[in-house]
């Protein structure tokens, strides 16, 4: 069977309607019906139930989506395995959200390699949607990230506490924001929480959703913009930013999530050395980050 196909599938179950899955697997609509259908016949049953309003599962989509994410799983774990490098026993598949890799993760990994001489690593870099879903789906072994979402198959354990600021170029800045100010998409439980700080301001003329990188924009083009302290702290030290006074600073969680079926004691000893980092990088305790 198509693991292409089941992953439509699922796409489209998760989407309500074949065009959003469309657009999120970056397909034509028509190429989903083909998908659909192909696996429909694979399998002699209609799996969807057609409609103006959308699709439901029939209750053959519905049996047949308790074992969907259990063939990828499969499927992905074979291929892991297939490809451990020669010399290595095992692959650790480790992602993260763009604002926690710098200062965080761009160190954990080393300490890794370190304790764990016998495992080879792949990183990767994506927003909490995906990286949920890829390791829901098997692809992605450890995950840290803000916005965690519970599904099973997966754990969750906070990992400390970023607190987001609102950083100037300008010395000495005024209170609130101003003109010059850049929003940067931290997610929805930010949204949330700037609409209810700032209920009358209009949305900026600038918005970045780049995380860390954004730190760039700002120091080479000034304005003011919400970043982590304990990404900009030497730069706030050195004085190339500056502490916006009396506006109001938001709690951002982060997170480690990693799949119940990786090995244990590869997942133990990664938390335990995140954990050491984490500990270091809100202490400020690691090197600094070059900013281009």
């Amino acid at each position: 069977m198509d693991i292409t196909l089941i992953k439509t599938f699922l796409e489209v179950v998760a989407s309500g309607n074949f065009n959003s899955a469309a657009e999120k697997l970056f397909v034509s609509q028509s190429a989903v019906s083909l998908r659909v259908k192909s696996l429909e016949e694979q399998l002699g049953r209609p799996l969807f139930v057609r409609s103006k309003s959308g699709i439901t599962m029939t209750p053959a989509g519905e049996q047949f989506h308790r074992y969907a994410y259990t063939l990828i799983q499969v499927w992905e774990e074979a291929k892991q395995q297939v490809a451990v490098p020669e010399g290595y026993t095992d692959v650790l598949v480790v992602a993260g959200e763009y604002g926690l890799w710098n200062r965080l993760l761009l160190w954990w990994l080393p300490e890794m390699t370190k304790k764990l001489p016998e495992v080879a690593f792949r990183a990767e870099v994506a927003r909490p949607d995906r990286l949920t879903r890829q390791m829901v789906e098997g692809t992605v072994d450890m995950a840290v990230m803000y916005t965690p979402q519970l599904r099973p198959g997966l754990d969750v354990e906070p990992l400390f506490e970023d607190n987001l600021i609102l950083v100037s170029t300008t010395k000495n800045p005024t209170a609130g924001l101003s003109n010059g100010y850049i929003y940067i998409d931290w997610g929805e439980e930010f949204q949330a929480h700037h609409a209810t700080s700032f209920p009358d301001y209009q949305h900026p003329r600038i918005t970045l959703d780049l995380g860390p990188i954004s730190v760039n924009y700002l120091l080479n083009n000034g304005g003011r913009a919400y970043l982590p302290h304990r990404l900009v702290k030497g730069l706030i030290d050195s004085k190339d930013l500056f502490v916006v006074p009396d506006t109001a600073n938001f709690s951002f969680p982060a997170y480690v999530v990693w799949r119940t079926q990786a090995k244990a004691e590869i997942v133990e000893i990664a938390i335990k050395t995140l954990k050491a980092t984490a500990k270091k990088s809100i202490a400020g305790k690691l090197p600094p980050p070059f900013w281009a």
